[in-house]
């Protein structure tokens, strides 16, 4: 676990490179331009944490936390300020404690979101990760719609060893929810995870199809642990925060997996959405391979940000 643990961190901090370059150096440029912590400062700060997507709410948290611990414990230099942003910073990326009880107990996952942020793949992941952990494992093909999604989702579920319970194309989402429902009582399986369609553009049949599986599930299986997870791509910043608040409108949302924070300077989005819709970031993918989707823990993704060296604030909070 260590090694893979390391193994993530270094890959997470890579991954983030054009997020710092985004964030970072720009706050830096504050912290070194500036000799005294006057209201320009603050404003020039603000802007940058703006501008670097940890969204209108996280910013002025941060940045009332900051002028208060500044007052308080009298600091005059800007740079003697940078661990409290970083801390700061940090905090924001709490949401309580963030849950994994459905990996300890029997548990059906709805995984939502939008065609092309990585879901099916998520899935997959996902499927691995649990069976690795010695879980038995279903997945529900549900995504009926794209034709594709069937056989990309086999493909995953054969990498990872786990049942998959398919519906044809075009067969009806819900009927998959069903015989899939069905089949984890009957094989007294631990997690299912649901592979659902995403068609936003659609969005009234979309959220009618999401209710009428969570009806499903509520009826064939009550009492189970359910999780909803969406899906946001992190290189699409305030727009993933749209699609996140649209899905919080049908479905109960549970937690968040971020994908694609490789390939993304708006990293920071990870931060506006825990502090704007206050559902935690519980997984990030930073990479094709099936060990690239990892739990999200906010000390190590601030200091992949930061460019911490881990150890020092790990045992941290």
């Amino acid at each position: 676990m260590g090694e893979e643990k390391k193994g993530f961190f270094a890959r997470l901090k890579d991954g983030l490179t054009k997020t710092r370059n985004n964030i970072v150096s720009g706050i830096d440029s504050i912290f070194s331009g500036f000799s005294d912590i006057d209201e320009d400062f603050y404003e020039e700060l603000e802007e940058t944490l703006i501008m670097g997507d940890l969204g209108v709410n996280a910013t002025s948290d941060i940045l009332e936390r900051l002028r208060k611990q500044v007052k308080e414990q009298g600091i005059r230099e800007p740079k003697a300020c940078r661990q409290l942003l970083i801390d700061g910073i940090r905090e924001q990326m709490y949401v309580g404690e963030t849950a994994y009880e459905f990996e300890h107990c029997q548990s059906v996952v709805l995984v939502i979101g939008v065609n092309g942020v990585g879901k099916t793949t998520s899935v997959g992941k996902l499927a691995g990760k649990l069976k690795s952990q010695g879980r038995r494992v279903l997945i529900a093909a549900a995504d009926t719609f794209r034709a594709a999604a069937g056989e990309q989702l086999a493909e995953w579920a054969n990498r990872a060893g786990v049942d998959i319970v398919g519906g044809r194309e075009g067969s009806d989402p819900a009927s998959v929810i069903y015989d899939a429902v069905s089949a984890a009582k009957a094989r007294h399986v631990d997690v299912l995870l649901c592979d659902t369609a995403g068609r936003l553009h659609n969005k009234k049949n979309l959220m009618e199809e999401l209710k009428k599986m969570n009806r499903i599930i509520d009826r064939e299986f009550p009492g189970v642990h359910r999780e909803n997870l969406v899906v946001l791509d992190g290189t699409t910043g305030q727009n993933a925060l749209v699609q996140a608040r649209e899905f919080a409108e049908t479905a109960d949302l549970t937690g968040i997996i971020l994908t694609k924070m490789d390939g993304t300077a708006k990293g920071g989005i990870a931060v506006a959405i825990q502090s704007e819709l206050h559902i935690p970031v519980k997984y990030i993918g930073i990479g094709e391979g099936i060990d690239d989707l990892q739990k999200f823990d906010a000390d190590q993704f601030v200091n992949a940000l930061f460019d911490v060296r881990e150890g020092k604030n790990a045992d941290a909070g």
